[in-house]
């Protein structure tokens, strides 16, 4: 509960139709994609760089935790309240700012929908890339608080790829400004790069600088059935390694398949054991001449079956194996532990074995799909959490997924971050003198502990 002194100063900072106490609306703001729930004691909705300060110099006042969140679509809990405090909401600084398409450049505020600043660049023929799965919902700062990534990585790199620099409340309440719009600049720390990822532990992200592409020529979709996980991991190394990048390659295994084809009868054939989605962008002649050549290249591996669309409309039916993977998981169980692990793409087949003998090792189903152009799978643990002794399995067979990874020289999480739900597993991945040095950067900028505590670091 908060002290009705303190509520009275957060509402002269926002305004009273910009602020929330009742337990409905904080329900709202207390859940994410994950299973956890965490009730704050109020919810602000500040509209400005300035706002945030006052609010954050406030609760280093009366040292009250405060949560940054955008969309709340994360899914390892960073923007939950454990331990209660504020939610500072950033959806009404939700403005384009200007697209410069001089200097290929865009300024924007953290809430803007990420789906939503694609389709006003790409109406300039500009294209930025990120693509996280969350895209029609997420918002920009929630994308490079965790360096979102997405099936276009492979080519064009992840959210931290594309930020120029930033506008960021430190913790303190200061307003600082990082990097800029020149290609180049090496005055002083990296602070841009710093934050990309940070979770809303080190600043509350209040204005982006993005870099921008021209938008692609034309692209072209190919649907690619293997008889084995190891012909589709060695259709991805030796696509690569004639140098062609594609777009994206997506991978899904046997069990992904059998829940969508049980589902939706989309006509997989019977030998089917796993499935490369891959997309090859650029221009029109040089995508038909990649789209030739990555058939030759992997016919030899297993190739049962390669669809190639012919247009917009095609493409969009070949992708719907893949959006299909996610409403056909609850088919197997209620429960789901979504985990992104990620390998050296060769190492893919490694790993997916060692799931493999975890999901035997416990009897509860993993089903696997995700990025195979960059090694990142999405490990999904599903469970039935009414059955007693199935969540307990479940956190064992995490970690043992997460070990793995690490015996591959991977890491336990590509692009969901860490938050709450990966923090125990830390100390696997990160040495002491790892997480003393990030401790003492977090403690630099946030020497009360009130922004987002309790996350990421153990």
């Amino acid at each position: 509960m908060l002290d009705a002194s303190v509520l009275k100063q957060l509402t002269d900072i926002v305004g009273a139709e910009n602020i929330a106490t009742g337990t409905q609306d904080l329900i709202c703001y207390g859940y994410d994609a994950t299973q956890m729930e965490f009730l704050p004691d109020a919810v602000v909705h500040p509209d400005s760089a300035e706002q945030v300060s006052r609010i954050l110099k406030l609760a280093n006042e009366v040292k009250l935790p405060v949560f940054p969140r955008g969309a709340g679509s994360g899914f390892t809990g960073g923007a939950l309240p454990k331990g209660g405090g504020i939610v500072l909401v950033t959806t009404r600084m939700n403005r384009i700012l200007r697209i410069d398409t001089d200097n290929l450049v865009a300024e924007v505020e953290p809430g803007v929908v990420t789906e939503t600043f694609q389709m006003a660049v790409e109406k300039l023929g500009l294209f930025y890339p990120p693509d996280p799965a969350s895209l029609k919902f997420s918002t920009l700062g929630g994308n490079v608080a965790e360096c979102a990534g997405g099936p276009r990585a492979v080519k064009y790199g992840v959210t931290k790829d594309f930020v120029m620099g930033l506008e960021v409340v430190l913790p303190t309440g200061a307003i600082i400004r990082t990097g800029g719009e020149t290609v180049k600049g090496v005055v002083g720390y990296d602070l841009t790069k710093l934050l990309c990822g940070s979770e809303g532990t080190l600043g509350v992200i209040t204005k982006i600088i993005f870099k921008l592409l021209p938008y692609p020529d034309a692209k072209k979709t190919m649907l690619t059935v293997f008889d084995s996980i190891d012909g589709a991991a060695r259709a991805v190394s030796t696509i690569i390694k004639n140098k062609i990048i594609p777009t994206t390659l997506e991978f899904m295994d046997h069990p992904t398949l059998t829940c969508v084809e049980r589902r939706f009868n989309l006509g997989m054939p019977d030998s089917a054991r796993a499935v490369l989605l891959i997309e090859v962008d650029g221009d029109r002649d040089l995508i038909e001449k990649q789209a030739g050549e990555i058939h030759k290249l992997i016919e030899p591996l297993g190739l049962v079956q390669f669809r190639v669309a012919k247009d917009a409309a095609e493409s969009e039916e070949l992708w719907k194996v893949r959006r299909l993977v996610s409403p056909s998981l609850r088919d197997v169980n209620p429960d789901k532990f979504n985990e992104d692990i990620v390998v050296p793409r060769s190492k893919v087949p490694d790993v997916i074995r060692r799931i493999e003998v975890i999901q035997k090792r416990y009897d509860i189903p993993i089903v696997n799909f995700g990025h195979a152009g960059d090694g990142n799978i999405h490990v999904n643990i599903m469970i039935d959490k009414s059955v007693p002794g199935q969540l307990e399995k479940a956190h064992e067979a995490i970690k043992e997924v997460f070990q793995a990874a690490l015996d591959l020289g991977g890491t336990m999480s590509g692009e969901h971050g860490v938050g709450l739900a990966k923090q125990p597993y830390i100390p696997m991945e990160l040495n002491a003198e790892q997480i003393t040095a990030m401790k003492a950067i977090k403690s630099a900028l946030d020497p009360n502990n009130i922004l987002n505590p309790g996350k990421m670091l153990p």
